[in-house]
C-alpha cells in the first residue's frame, strides 16, 4: 500500500526497488529554506545491510504488510531450524540468521512468531521473556549483598548472565531474550 514518507516509523517494512527494508530509525528534518524532508534509516531484511534515504515528507513509498503466524518450535538439523504452524501444521525451515542471537533461548516446543512475505520467512520473535537454571554461579561474598552489584552465571544453555548475588547455582530464573538480562527469579 501506498503511504506518505512521513507516516514511516520504526518496524514498518517498505519495499524500495524490489527489495524489502525495515525502518530502524527517521527523523523528521526541518531546514531553515526549502521543504521539510524525511531522514530515513533502514535495514535490508535479505542481506542484512543498512542505508539512509531522504525523501520528501509528501513522497509517496510502497509500505509492505508481513503475515505473522504462530510457529512452535520443533528441532534443529544441519543448522536449519524447523517450526511448525500451530493451525494448518504446516513445517517451515529457518536459517540461524533470520533468528540471530536469540537463538540461544530457543526450547523445544517454544511457540514463536514468524514474519513472513510472499511465504518466505524474514524475522522470528521469540518469546519476551524465558524461564532457564542458572548451572554454574560464583559464591557469595560475605557483605556483597549490601551492595547492587551483579555476578557473572552461567545458564543451563551455556549463555552468561549477570544476576544478583543472592542468585545461587541450580536456580530458575526469568531472562529476557531481547538482551541476555536477569528479570527476576522463577516463581515455582
Amino acid at each position: 500500500m501506498k503511504v506518505t514518507a512521513i507516516t514511516l516509523r520504526n518496524g514498518n517494512v517498505i519495499d524500495r526497488d524490489g527489495r524489502l527494508y525495515v525502518v530502524t530509525k527517521y527523523e523528521i528534518i526541518q531546514p531553515g529554506k526549502g521543504n521539510s524532508v524525511t531522514q530515513v534509516e533502514m535495514k535490508d531484511l535479505r542481506t542484512g545491510s543498512k542505508d539512509n534515504i531522504r525523501y520528501r515528507t509528501q513522497e509517496t513509498v510502497e509500505r509492505v504488510r508481513l503475515e505473522q503466524d504462530d510457529y512452535q518450535f520443533l528441532f534443529l538439523s544441519d543448522g536449519r531450524y524447523t517450526f511448525m504452524h500451530n493451525e494448518n501444521y504446516e513445517q517451515v525451515e529457518v536459517s540461524e540468521e533470520i533468528i540471530g542471537e536469540p537463538k540461544q533461548f530457543l526450547q523445544e516446543g517454544m511457540t514463536v512468531v514468524i514474519e513472513t512475505y510472499e511465504g518466505e520467512p524474514l524475522s522470528l520473535k521469540l518469546p519476551d521473556t524465558v524461564i532457564m537454571e542458572i548451572t554454574e554461579a560464583e559464591p557469595v561474598v560475605k557483605g556483597q549483598t549490601a551492595t547492587t552489584s551483579y555476578k557473572p552465571a552461567i545458564l543451563e544453555n551455556g549463555a552468561k548472565v549477570m544476576v544478583p548475588p543472592h542468585i545461587e547455582a541450580g536456580t530458575r530464573i526469568v531472562v529476557k531474550t531481547e538482551d541476555s538480562s536477569y528479570v527476576e527469579r522463577a516463581k515455582s
